[in-house]
């Protein structure tokens, strides 16, 4: 067994149970068993959990296991090694993993903008203040270390100058980093702002508000699957985009599915993820766009060069939701 598998295997039981249970439906015959991973504890991740919970994936005629990374790092291993079929992922890791010549794209785009906070500890009131201190991210290559590059600009401080970056692994450690003082600030999505803001921190910049067009977070899969088996995808991605109608229209539900993957019964932490993540900035029409991706790879150019030049229309696949939009699929989910 490779190390790789044997790390895969380790990381898919951080989130104890989600592996073998199992929804109505599932294990029914004729079924296709499918694997993915989604890569953070943060509620832009839902929509594979309720289409899991809610049963949405066996009416489309798959049984998918939902497994845990840690990060995007481990999930984008796992899926080149074949262990998973599709990611709940940044375009980011997508695009830096392509870009290293991996036969991986971007299937759709469910969050279109950095929808994270940057927060500090009470003492920090202002962003000159982090000058000589540390900022926390999950891992390096990941859509919050692009958040804390992007803040830290804004602001005018450089990163790994004026302000250290290091990695505290997954969102679910930001927080107990806050509180230690590990670090002084932190990227941190929903439900984890919400749980900062309780216990005193507070929010220096809101990265959304900035505008920025950014594959933040949406579906991702081997090339080989899109073109050997078109098929899978279009069932996969169909039960995905019914659950993004599903969560939109039935809070109570979304906030179940949300309380379960994320191990919390806090009814604010999960209502404001509902109504940031789900409401504002899900997208109904989950479509990678130019000028999403565009941004991921000026990021990227900053650290790899061949991001420089690179056509944005080489890292997405966006036929399927453009085939669910044409035919009034979406349109009908919402009626």
């Amino acid at each position: 067994m490779t190390t790789r598998l044997v790390a895969f295997l380790l990381f898919s039981m951080t989130i104890v149970g989600l592996a073998q249970h199992r929804c109505y439906g599932a294990d029914s015959p004729g079924l296709r068993k499918v694997r993915m991973a989604f890569t953070s504890l943060s509620a832009v991740m839902m929509p594979p959990w309720l289409a899991r919970e809610a049963g949405i994936f066996n009416k489309h005629g798959l049984e998918v296991e939902v497994i845990a990374t840690p990060t995007g790092v481990e999930g984008m291993n796992a899926l080149i090694a074949g262990e998973v079929q599709f990611l709940q992922i940044s375009g980011g890791t997508t695009a830096s993993a392509a870009l290293g010549s991996e036969d991986v794209m971007i299937l759709s785009t469910t969050l279109d903008t950095l929808v994270q906070n940057l927060m500090a500890r009470q003492e920090i009131e202002k962003a000159e203040q982090l000058r000589g201190k540390t900022l926390g991210i999950t891992r390096f290559g990941t859509s919050i270390d692009v958040g804390a590059r992007i803040a830290l600009r804004h602001f005018g401080l450089v990163p790994e100058k004026d302000v250290a970056i290091v990695q505290v692994g997954g969102m679910e450690s930001m927080v107990p980093a806050l509180q230690s003082n590990r670090i002084q600030a932190g990227i941190l999505s929903y439900p984890a702002i919400t749980q900062a803001k309780k216990l005193g921190h507070h929010v220096l910049l809101d990265v959304a508000s900035l505008g920025m067009p950014y594959a933040f977070t949406g579906m991702t899969t081997r090339g080989r699957i899109v073109r050997e088996d078109p098929d899978l995808v279009r069932r996969y991605m169909m039960a995905q985009v019914e659950a993004i109608a599903r969560a939109k229209r039935d809070k109570n539900l979304a906030m179940a599915v949300m309380g379960k993957y994320l191990r919390t019964t806090n009814p604010a932490s999960l209502s404001d993820a509902y109504e940031i993540d789900v409401q504002k900035y899900m997208l109904k029409v989950p479509l990678p766009t130019v000028e999403a991706v565009k941004s991921v790879l000026e990021d990227l150019a900053t650290r790899n060069p061949k991001a420089k030049d690179a056509d944005p229309r080489r890292f997405f696949e966006d036929s399927f939701i453009r085939q669910m939009q044409f035919s009034g699929f979406i349109d009908a989910l919402y009626r």
